[in-house]
């Protein structure tokens, strides 16, 4: 039987507002945030283990979609720390940032959500292994 992606080529932090993520055994992190009236704010830090935090100015590029249904579209904007939804219909978004984008000294990443859920998914493991060995948070 062959080896699931779970454990192999990401991981997943289901509550993942407000907590710091060290981004040293990955490539990168999608964040993921959903709230029903499309109406909420995330914003991204940097840290040295939790400690030393500061924005973090990555996001770029966004995409958002309906909860349920529909298409991604993307939404470019000028590099920030922030990212404000306002869109009832597009109620969901997800943010990519890559663990090299960190400065230097820096190791870990925490985006924080105003309202609703914020999730993560790890990209590109460095220790791959059986989800069963794997942890789900951190």
């Amino acid at each position: 039987m062959s080896q699931r992606p779970l454990g192999r080529d990401f991981n997943v932090i289901s509550e993942a507002s407000g907590i710091h993520i060290p981004l040293n055994e990955v490539g990168g992190v999608t964040f993921v945030s959903f709230v029903a009236t499309g109406d909420n704010t995330l914003t991204l830090k940097e840290s040295i283990a939790g400690a030393s935090e500061q924005n973090l100015v990555e996001i770029d590029t966004v995409y958002k979609a309906p909860g349920i249904g529909g298409t991604w579209t993307k939404v470019v904007q000028t590099a920030a720390a922030t990212f404000t939804n306002a869109d009832a219909t597009n109620d969901m978004f997800a943010i990519y940032v890559r663990a090299r984008s960190l400065s230097d000294g820096f190791d870990s990443i925490e985006a924080t959500v105003d309202a609703g859920t914020c999730f993560a998914i790890l990209h590109d493991l460095a220790y791959r292994g059986a989800p069963e060995g794997l942890a789900s948070s951190v």
